[in-house]
């Protein structure tokens, strides 16, 4: 046989749905068309969005083989070095293929989507944890001969396909294969589904593939929605646009939103009040620069932990019509189809205790012997399917208790720790300004709910109790930004445990350790 001719090797890194499996079979499809032998294989991921599923194809010309009397030797895996096409059906995908060693600038061309579904370890994050889409496109142009991307879903979307309609398309303007377009079209008709959309997809891609790449941008516009026609809610619009400074409007309004769609106007009234005491602070001691970004940080995440998440806000966001719609939208439901949802669930005895008046949540919390009878309901996980009419009004009712959320054990404490958070800022703004400022922005560690919100609520506790004891010669809002990364950098708490361990002794002989253990996260107080 001719060493000479080799085998053109095609790797496909996609996540369950978007048709890794269909691409492959048209790569397929088109080189037996065209008289090549083809072969392919599959290394299926963990799961969704823990692991994509990987597929390789060989294609070897079949004429070479007859003239040398064998059948080629394909391989079933793709090796560093030897591959000449790699396509990723997700931005980071590509930074995968790149990471794996089997893209390579001498052989291999990256095709790519630069859209984002977000694997499960940036979701759970304790912090911001999405990864950097400028170091997957700088890896992938070092790392590839030529590196063509665009937002393939975006195109598909909009002609009513699939992505492996567009990566096809991607991979026959590249000009990579030795086939004619209508070759590549044709396989499209013989897969027989929906083949007018895929071609109108198809074709756009192609043309893009042979033009200049286009770089990803996942940035959000500001919303803009309309002014708020509730009469207490443009009341407080025209004090924040009258009082605040314009630095602090997008963040005092949007906040002002969530907390009305959260619980009520009055409660967005009360968030406003707060913020402009903390402006009053801002104004006496914020310096001559007037950035007023103790005022712009707490309007931000005091929103967030004033919204926090319960059993009430959860029902709330699980039965809304907007969810239900967009379901219908991702999976593209017709009109006569039938869309079921099936929620998992699995409330601990703390969250029914929440829910529960105070005085009787609270009773509950420390009474074993009246929690038994609920251990039932509390020691495994339920699915409740929303679509049907007893799954959704269950859920349902438990959202419609928003109108005594402020009687709720839960509400009791989280206002109490909101307050102690205030007053901390409001003692330490005018002898340290930065320090107020690291204080507020501390908050984004209490954030979900169950063991996710004691989590954060302990790393919380810990920094702040590191704050009383500390009397170190490094500026104290350097040791917050600092012990703060180090908690948000992993949910065991290692980390942080670590950084306070590094820290030197406190005041009156009380380690910042000693401070630590004090400060353990406890239930507060009506």
């Amino acid at each position: 046989m001719d060493r000479s001719i080799r085998p053109i090797s095609i790797a496909i890194q996609a996540m369950g749905g978007q048709g890794g499996g269909v691409l492959a079979d048209w790569i397929v499809s088109l080189a037996e068309s065209q008289g090549y032998l083809a072969q392919t294989t599959s290394v299926p991921g963990v799961a969704q969005r823990t692991g994509a599923t990987l597929y390789y194809v060989e294609i070897f010309p079949e004429h070479a083989a007859r003239k040398a009397g064998r059948d080629p030797v394909l391989a079933l895996m793709p090796m560093p070095g030897d591959v000449d096409v790699v396509i990723a059906a997700e931005f980071m995908e590509a930074g995968r293929a790149v990471q794996r060693g089997i893209v390579t600038p001498d052989r291999t061309t990256l095709i790519a989507s630069t859209h984002r579904v977000y694997a499960i370890g940036e979701k759970t994050a304790m912090g911001d944890g999405i990864l950097d889409d400028g170091k997957v496109l700088e890896a992938g142009e070092q790392a590839a001969k030529s590196f063509i991307y665009f937002d393939m879903a975006a195109v598909a979307e909009s002609h009513g396909s699939v992505i492996s309609s567009t990566l096809f398309g991607a991979l026959a303007g590249s000009g990579r294969l030795p086939f004619e377009r209508a070759a590549f079209e044709e396989a499209i008709r013989r897969g027989g589904i929906g083949v007018e959309a895929s071609l109108a997809a198809f074709g756009d891609a192609f043309e893009r593939a042979q033009g200049e790449p286009e770089a990803p941008d996942h940035s959000r516009p500001a919303p803009s929605e309309p002014d708020p026609q509730h009469p207490v809610l443009r009341e407080q619009l025209e004090r924040v646009r009258g009082r605040f400074p314009e630095v602090a409007h997008f963040n005092v309004v949007e906040g002002m939103r969530r907390l009305a769609d959260y619980q009520d106007p009055a409660y967005a009234r009360d968030y406003v009040d707060r913020v402009e005491a903390v402006l009053a602070l801002d104004e006496a001691h914020g310096g001559e620069t007037r950035d007023y970004l103790l005022t712009t940080e707490t309007a931000r995440y005091l929103a967030l932990w004033m919204s926090y998440e319960d059993t009430i806000r959860v029902a709330d966001l699980k039965t809304r019509a907007s969810r239900f719609e967009r379901f219908r939208r991702e999976v593209r439901a017709g009109d006569d189809q039938l869309v079921y949802v099936t929620e998992f669930m699995h409330p601990r005895i703390e969250e029914i205790c929440d829910t529960l008046p105070a005085p009787l949540g609270r009773l509950l919390l420390n009474s074993p012997r009246l929690q038994r009878p609920l251990e039932p309901f509390t020691r495994k996980g339920r699915h409740v399917r929303t679509a049907t009419l007893s799954g959704f009004m269950l859920l349902w009712t438990v959202s419609r208790m928003r109108r005594w959320r402020r009687s709720t054990l839960r509400f009791r404490e989280e206002m109490a720790r909101i307050e102690a958070w205030l007053g901390r800022i409001h003692q330490t703004v005018a002898p340290d300004y930065a320090l107020a400022v690291e204080i507020a922005r501390c908050q984004r560690l209490v954030k979900g709910y169950g063991d996710t919100h004691a989590r954060g609520l302990s790393n919380f506790n810990t920094i702040m109790g590191v704050i009383d004891g500390y009397d170190g010669d490094e500026e104290p809002a350097a040791v917050v930004r600092r012990l703060r990364e180090a908690a948000l950098a992993e949910e065991q708490g290692e980390k942080l445990a670590a950084a306070v361990a590094a820290l030197d002794g406190g005041d009156d002989g009380e380690t910042p350790q000693a401070a630590a253990t004090r400060a353990r996260p406890v239930r507060v107080g009506a």
